[in-house]
């Protein structure tokens, strides 16, 4: 069965929508709407054809800085020491920080609007603390007048690693002896700690109706296993933010996000700061997905 929408002519007509099932159309509906089969104006197309909209890499600030970041080339590794002198001491670096200069977080849930997460784990995605977890996972990074000075910053930072075992699949991180990425953590199983240290840290289940029942009344059953390359969305800008903490300790982030209310309380407890003191300013974002 195929189904496609029939928008007779006028913006004010009613709209038809139409089921083509072996060549006969069956008409499900038939009425007028606010939306479907008229030509709503976008509120924000004049400013982005003109190029009048602003994105979050437009913002520009008075004395602003420009960040750059040290990632870990090795997909599982033991941070050992991370040495800054040589950068710190590059002219044109105004600050160089590691995790270490983040307030310790607390290793509990909170609710940030729009989902849940471990305060202690978004601190060590951001800066990691004693170990890489990930090919590109952030170690140091730089402010400075400008990135070219930033980027050169960054070759003078020295990190010593102790590179372990990596798990690079989902089979590989849950058989059995797998390099555990997280030693400490147990597995909850359906709300309840098993004790089990695994690379699994959670088993939820999501269940409506009978499934048993659906598949002894199915005529054919079709189970397949399918591996996909990783894949990310294509949108048309970078990942950006632009930040500003003034004298009064209050803070301003300019960012392309559709979450404000996620950046600025994820921001304020890892920093440690009142949220009441956090601004998340949404700017036009290259593409939602």
């Amino acid at each position: 069965m195929t189904t496609t929408i029939d928008r007779p002519t006028g913006e004010t007509a009613p709209t038809r929508v139409i089921s083509t099932n072996d060549g006969a159309n069956i008409i499900l509906s038939f009425g007028d709407f606010n939306v479907v089969g008229t030509r709503p104006i976008r509120h924000d197309g004049v400013d982005k054809v003109t190029g009048r909209a602003t994105y979050g890499g437009d913002t520009n600030l008075n004395g602003l800085l420009f960040g750059k970041v040290l990632r870990s080339p090795h997909a599982h590794a033991r941070i050992v020491s991370i040495d800054t002198t040589k950068a710190r001491a590059l002219d044109g670096v105004h600050a160089v920080v590691t995790a270490a200069d983040l307030p310790t977080a607390e290793d509990r849930e909170v609710n940030l609007g729009e989902g849940a997460g471990n305060i202690k784990y978004m601190s060590d995605n951001i800066l990691a603390t004693d170990k890489a977890l990930y090919k590109g996972h952030a170690i140091a990074a730089v402010a400075a007048i400008n990135v070219h000075v930033a980027e050169a910053a960054c070759k003078l930072i020295e990190v010593v690693y102790e590179v372990l075992p990596a798990v690079v699949g989902i089979k590989d991180a849950i058989a059995p002896g797998a390099t555990l990425l997280h030693p400490e953590i147990t597995q909850k199983s359906l709300g309840n700690d098993t004790g089990i240290h695994s690379n699994i840290t959670k088993h939820a289940r999501h269940q409506l109706g009978d499934p048993d029942a659906a598949f002894a009344k199915a005529d054919v059953i079709v189970e397949r296993e399918f591996t996909t390359s990783m894949i990310h969305q294509g949108y048309i800008e970078p990942t950006n933010a632009t930040a500003m903490w003034n004298l009064d300790g209050k803070i301003t982030i300019w960012t392309s996000t559709q979450g404000a209310f996620a950046v600025r309380d994820s921001t304020s407890r890892i920093l440690g700061v009142p949220v009441s003191r956090v601004r998340a300013i949404p700017q036009e974002i290259g593409g939602g997905f």
